[in-house]
């Protein structure tokens, strides 16, 4: 496997950077550091340390080490880094960002638990699709072959798929196995574009740029607390966000910045993805000479917002998705029912 698609697990990361910084606060040299966690590991956080050890063996920086694992640590996490040996305090940003890491994990698994019960009932969904399309459907249709009735189409289309499905299986499951391959290749390849086709939904584009906002503000929070310019750190941001309008507007107020306004004044222009509550704690960041505060309460304060809206997107969801699978399981038994009742129509009229 190639260096840089070389990833660990969540918990192998938080251990990793944990466990470096005690040693390094407790006075223990890096080398001797990273062979102690090496004695104990296996597998891709093996190859990692052992990359690490190499590295800073020939005097090279642990910064210059991580930046060839990009699915481990990303650009922001790099740069922290770089700019804590510079200063001399890698100890501490290693605790910083064991705390960061702890932090985002648990803000993900919220935002994974809010759509387990929605995954739920779409697996439950298309259990009953298939019972009724493999064991429902081939009785009737058999039934309805021989009494030579007109059809309406609904009942047309199930009975195609469900011969579909029982005349050509083998044929059926490579296509929807071809056809799953192909969406996730294309998903890989334009993650963004397919991102932002969901967060443009109702109830899931506020929410989106509430998740962005948070993730924005503590990324610079870390960034400026880590002494780095805020130039370079808006730039190391725009990788955090997955809303394209809050990526352009990350990117309009670095050109802002460069051209020598503040930050508050770039973001002053971008209010329609900007709420002015983060404009205001901003410039009093940049009055009292503490942005990397201000970025810190943000972001303790879009996080509040995030579970709140969390919670009310899960509530209206379970009774959607609800009344969605039940109109569409009515609607195929419909389709079936729907030819009898016409036949018992006929024979009345007889």
């Amino acid at each position: 496997m190639k260096i840089e698609n070389i990833s660990i697990s969540t918990n192998d990361k938080i251990a990793l950077v944990s466990n470096l910084s005690t040693m390094l606060e407790a006075g223990i040299p890096i080398l001797e550091a990273i062979d102690s966690l090496l004695e104990d590991s296996k597998g891709s956080l093996k190859k990692v340390l052992e990359t690490v050890r190499e590295d800073v063996s020939v005097g090279k920086r642990i910064s210059s080490s991580f930046a060839k694992f990009p699915k481990v640590f990303d650009k922001v996490t790099v740069n922290i880094i770089k700019a804590s040996e510079e200063s001399g305090t890698l100890d501490v940003a290693l605790k910083d960002l064991r705390d960061n890491i702890t932090k985002e994990t648990e803000f993900n698994d919220k935002i994974r638990s809010a759509l387990v019960y929605p995954s739920v009932i779409l697996v439950v969904f298309l259990g009953v699709l298939i019972v009724i399309l493999t064991f429902v459907i081939p009785k009737i249709s058999m039934v309805f072959t021989r009494l030579k009735l007109e059809l309406p189409l609904p009942t047309r289309i199930l009975i195609f798929i469900s011969n579909l499905i029982l005349n050509y299986t083998l044929a059926t499951v490579i296509g929807i196995g071809v056809a799953i391959l192909a969406i996730v290749f294309l998903y890989k390849r334009n993650k963004k574009f397919f991102l932002n086709i969901f967060f443009s939904l109702p109830f899931i584009s506020n929410l989106a740029k509430q998740i962005d906002l948070t993730r924005f503000s503590h990324s610079l929070y870390l960034l400026l607390n880590s002494g780095i310019p805020i130039s370079g750190a808006l730039e190391l941001t725009q990788d955090v966000v997955t809303k394209k309008g809050v990526e352009k507007t990350i990117i309009r107020s670095r050109e802002a910045v460069l051209s020598g306004k503040k930050l508050s004044e770039g973001l002053r222009d971008q209010k329609k993805t900007i709420p002015s509550i983060m404009i205001r704690l901003i410039e009093a960041g940049e009055k009292s000479g503490s942005l990397e505060k201000s970025m810190q309460d943000i972001s303790k304060y879009f996080e509040y917002q995030v579970e709140k809206a969390l919670a009310t997107v899960t509530v209206l969801l379970e009774p959607i998705v609800l009344v969605a699978t039940g109109l569409l399981i009515g609607g195929m038994m419909l389709s079936i029912i729907a030819p009898i009742y016409g036949l018992i129509g006929q024979v009345g009229t007889r």
